[in-house]
């Protein structure tokens, strides 16, 4: 990608938004203008607020990342927010890039969109092939959309808008409330609050057997850039890491157990929903393009973000 683009990012205030913003601040940026938008910016929801925004900043390139979000317990009640919500978001930025003349969107998917009943490792071509897991049916019906709508803006106009597939992703800015966040920031959050409180016991939700694939915010930063400046595909790609990198949402509390240093015991509410047991990923296509890529160790990246919630406690969104 050449110099002189002027590149905005949505929901570049949230987890993975902060992750390029420090990823970029950190290289030559090769004279392209990054404006990293918050909700403060506008409400992506509505059409007009949406365009007074590519109309000030004129964006020639779009990473879009904003989105209504939540964990398990927070969709499995607000299924229609979800989808109503996000079905607005990413038609006003699609439409307002095609309008504006945007020449490459990339948007962010999610794994969950895949189906709830497939065989496993899923990739890329297997998005629409059944319904998804109930519990965020309407979030990941929103996102399968954008695949869609990829595919018909450059059929009927020639866009350039693609999409990217991460696996769970965590790290520094992440969303720590107990209600909203996906599970390692809720961890985080709940073992921080326990140790506080003098608690000798860590009470984690569910069984602690799913299956799950963590992928560090920075690592993700990193790729979603190279994916603006190299990738040439509508076809979505996994962003993931390997499929040995998997690892049990035990595993999770006992890593950050460690990294909390906490001494006290370990207890599984298995009264509570465990949602999905597994949606492991093949990332090969990606691997393909750079087979050389160094994820973060999973223990380093848990340690980074608990240092950094420790230290930033106070101000994290909770």
């Amino acid at each position: 990608m050449s110099a002189g683009k002027v590149i905005i990012v949505t929901g570049g205030s949230g987890l993975v938004g902060k992750a390029i913003e420090t990823i970029v601040a950190e290289e030559d940026s090769k004279g392209e203008n990054w404006i990293f938008l918050s909700s403060q910016d506008g409400d992506l929801c509505d059409y007009k607020a949406t365009e007074s925004i590519f109309n000030k900043y004129k964006p020639t390139h779009v990473i879009h990342l904003a989105a209504m979000v939540g964990g398990l317990f927070h969709n499995l009640s607000h299924n229609l927010d979800f989808l109503r919500n996000n079905l607005h978001i990413n038609d006003n930025v699609l439409q307002l890039s095609y309008e504006t003349g945007v020449k490459k969107v990339v948007s962010c998917l999610s794994t969950c969109i895949f189906p709830d009943k497939t065989s496993y490792p899923i990739d890329e071509t297997m998005v629409h092939n059944g319904p998804p897991h109930p519990s965020n049916f309407g979030y990941s019906y929103a996102k399968r959309l954008i695949d869609v709508a990829n595919h018909a803006y450059h059929e009927q106009h020639g866009c350039m808008f693609t999409s990217v597939i991460p696996c769970n992703v965590f790290g520094p800015h992440d969303n720590f409330n107990l209600e909203s966040s996906h599970v390692i920031p809720a961890l985080i959050r709940k073992l921080y609050d326990s140790i506080e409180r003098g608690d000798d016991k860590f009470c984690v939700l569910g069984s602690g057997t799913p299956l799950r694939q963590f992928i560090y915010s920075l690592d993700l930063a990193k790729l979603i850039i190279w994916v603006l400046r190299n990738y040439e595909e509508v076809e979505p790609i996994i962003l993931s890491v390997d499929e040995q990198a998997e690892v049990t949402i035990k595993q999770v509390a006992e890593e950050l157990v460690k990294s909390f240093n906490f001494k006290g015991d370990i207890v599984f509410d298995t009264t509570k929903a465990d949602g999905q047991y597994k949606k492991t990923a093949n990332n090969s296509k990606l691997r393909n393009y750079l087979p050389e890529f160094q994820f973060t160790p999973f223990d380093v990246a848990v340690k980074e973000t608990v240092e950094w919630f420790k230290i930033n406690h106070k101000t994290a969104r909770t």
